[in-house]
């Protein structure tokens, strides 16, 4: 470990990102990516002309994406911030509303970044377990004094919470942030979008990079009361006004004004995504009910860990967590039919000869 390195960059729980090979091809099933191409709208947006203005800074308001977020949803420019990647947006949150006096709550198996948000600003933390059958239940969250974050739905789960439940704890102690981080909503969850006019204390973020395709141009943002965006922003020109690049910008407008494109990317994961859990159910797996881009199966025949290792020598990809609830499980991105009968001949082969 670096001699400088200070006592409070010590303390860190760096997050461990999803594998990203350059050595070989696999079949690419660990990072939750769309497996089509972005908009043919983006492509077109991406110009000549807008590359040879690469040298000069980026609009710090997003003043075109928020207000194509701000149509999209029907809200005002004022009830939206964009950023690099949802990640900086939750940044932003953890900082805003999260500090002395003022914990954080989530859940034990869910989204790490949580965790290494919250030890990066050293704030106090609860987590708060799951129960058995990996569901979150708001009433355990019903009596904490401080800023609550739910991933809706849950990663690496896939399981949703119904928006009934958030408006309970919403209601429960309306001088409380919840932030709803719905990365993932778009493949069948129940957004808390439409509650953003009833309360003023619930944030919701949401992301481009599965279900508009621009996990490379790494564009995230909120959606929140006006109060809220405004705590946001002085945290962002605090740190980086310039925080998403000219290209994603024009990227994350022409992506979110392509609603056809988007709601067939969607219509056709939720499709591919029932089909592989029917395969893997045939072929013996435990399958959570996804409402994700992904599912959280088990093998009763492999541990966790030997079948992500049998995979990828296979040359397959899949994502596993080695912690103490989830190591028997693995997350698997649903991707196109092709790269899913792959994962399902291999997992075939795989197990009859065991």
């Amino acid at each position: 470990m670096c001699d400088f390195l200070s006592a409070e960059a010590r303390r860190l729980a760096p997050y461990t990102p999803g594998e990203q090979p350059r050595d070989q091809q696999y079949v690419k099933l660990n990072t939750n990516e769309s497996p089509f191409p972005p908009s043919r709208r983006v492509l077109k947006a991406l110009s000549r002309a807008e590359l040879l203005k690469l040298n000069l800074y980026s609009d710090p308001a997003c003043t075109q994406l928020n207000a194509a977020i701000a149509a999209r949803y029907g809200l005002q420019s004022g009830n939206v911030i964009s950023g690099n990647g949802s990640d900086e947006i939750l940044a932003f949150a953890f900082r805003a509303f999260c500090g002395r006096g003022r914990p954080v709550a989530y859940a034990d198996v869910t989204y790490s970044f949580y965790q290494s948000q919250a030890a990066l600003f050293g704030l106090e933390a609860r987590v708060i377990p799951l129960r058995e059958d990996f569901t979150l239940s708001v009433d355990d969250y019903m009596d904490f004094p401080g800023t609550i974050v739910i991933a809706n739905p849950n990663a690496p789960t896939g399981v949703a919470v119904p928006r009934t439940d958030i408006q309970r704890l919403l209601e429960a102690d309306p001088k409380r942030v919840v932030i709803v981080d719905e990365a993932y909503v778009d493949f069948g969850g129940e957004s808390c979008v439409p509650m953003i006019f009833c309360y003023e204390n619930l944030l919701v973020t949401q992301t481009m990079s599965k279900s508009r395709q621009l996990a490379g141009g790494r564009v995230g943002f909120a959606l929140g009361s006006e109060s809220l965006i405004e705590a946001l922003n002085r945290v962002k020109y605090s740190f980086n006004p310039y925080n998403v690049n000219r290209l994603s910008l024009i990227a994350g407008t022409a992506a979110m004004e392509d609603e056809g494109y988007f709601r067939n990317c969607c219509e056709t994961i939720q499709e591919n995504r029932a089909w592989l859990t029917e395969e893997l159910e045939g072929l013996g797996f435990a399958v959570l009910p996804s409402s994700a881009n992904f599912v959280f199966a088990k093998c009763g025949r492999l541990p966790g860990g030997e079948l992500y290792r049998r995979l990828k020598e296979s040359g397959i990809l899949v994502r596993w967590f080695d912690k103490e609830r989830i190591r028997d499980y693995v997350r698997i991105t649903v991707g196109s039919m092709e790269q899913l009968a792959a994962l399902t001949d291999e997992l075939t082969r795989m197990l009859e000869d065991l």
